[in-house]
């Protein structure tokens, strides 16, 4: 991940939807899924052991959730998300937990940029296992939005610690010490590549009527929708028609909102795994994807495997959940 300093004031560049500004910034990366195999059986409820421990998850309003404690609070809800490269709290919960401002950056978004103070000495905990990132930030529009009743968002560095396995359909998530992390199933294995901390696979898309194209794609599980495709690859591969006149919607992130049209694609491939009759949004502006990448993959997409991320391997793991 690289940073710029502007002044007093880290400049990050999300990487949710972005628009085509010039200004230089550095984006926040996501992190990887990873799908494990054969795994311990693992409960819906809370289950630690020396390698590894199993907690509940749940979907609200498209988020994917988990709890945690901070510094020995009560328990927290936080949204595990791929698309962010540090971890966010709601400004309230900071100063609530009396973490110690060690300064600002500017977070860049669909339509603007968004201020947050920074913190250190939050030390996260899921029943023994234990993530403590240099730093957090306090994201103001994290406190603003009244239907917003989360704490904060689990972003990169929490799949840089542990190897984390995702089973929405279990309802469970498992997080594995990297180091004593062994695979033995017959899952899709997906080579991850990086571009600071955002995770991206070579996928390919199959347009109703047209032949396949291939593409970089992020990972992204904080968007709760199957392909998100940026304007320049949708232009280059004339993906709508010029006289199309359906309706159009926005989707929404931090600094504002992209428009885009809704469709379908035929299918979309992941390795030897093939998805059919995705959902797509095809970007009228922007990207919700970084430079040289044709979009990014989300959490329909993957949610009906069991995903697990393993960065210190390079690699995303997706296992058909029967």
């Amino acid at each position: 991940m690289r940073e710029q300093l502007v002044g007093n004031a880290d400049i990050w560049s999300l990487r949710k939807v972005r628009n085509n500004s010039k200004r230089t910034a550095t984006r926040l990366a996501a992190g990887v899924l990873s799908c494990c195999a054969v795994l311990p059986t693992a409960r819906a409820d809370t289950n630690t052991t020396a390698n590894s421990v199993t907690i509940p998850i749940r979907i609200r309003h498209g988020d994917l959730l988990v709890e945690t404690r901070i510094n020995g609070s009560g328990p927290m809800e936080f949204k595990v998300d791929t698309g962010f490269g540090i971890s966010i709290i709601n400004p309230k919960r900071a100063e609530s937990l009396q973490l110690e401002r060690v300064g600002h950056m500017g977070i860049i978004g669909i339509a603007g940029e968004e201020q947050a103070d920074t913190f250190k000495g939050a030390v996260f905990d899921f029943n023994g296992k234990t993530y403590e990132p240099r730093r957090i930030a306090a994201l103001p529009s994290e406190a603003n939005r009244r239907w917003r009743t989360r704490d904060g968002i689990l972003g990169a560095g929490l799949f840089r610690r542990f190897v984390v396995e995702i089973d929405v359909p279990g309802k469970r998530m498992t997080l594995w010490e990297p180091g004593t992390f062994v695979y033995a199933g017959k899952g899709e294995v997906i080579p991850l590549s990086f571009k600071r901390d955002t995770p991206i696979i070579d996928a390919e898309i199959l347009p109703e009527g047209k032949a396949a194209i291939k593409g970089r794609f992020e990972i992204d599980t904080g968007c709760d929708d199957y392909v998100c495709l940026g304007h320049e690859f949708v232009a280059t591969n004339h993906l709508l028609r010029e006289d199309d006149s359906s309706e159009k919607d926005a989707r929404r992130g931090v600094g504002g909102s992209a428009e885009i049209r809704s469709g379908k694609l035929a299918e979309l491939h992941m390795g030897k795994l093939v998805v059919k009759k995705p959902s797509a949004n095809f970007f009228l502006e922007g990207s919700p994807a970084g430079d040289g990448q044709a979009g990014h993959i989300g959490l329909g997409a993957l949610q009906k495997h069991r995903m697990i991320f393993d960065y210190s391997r390079l690699r995303m793991i997706l296992e058909p959940v029967e």
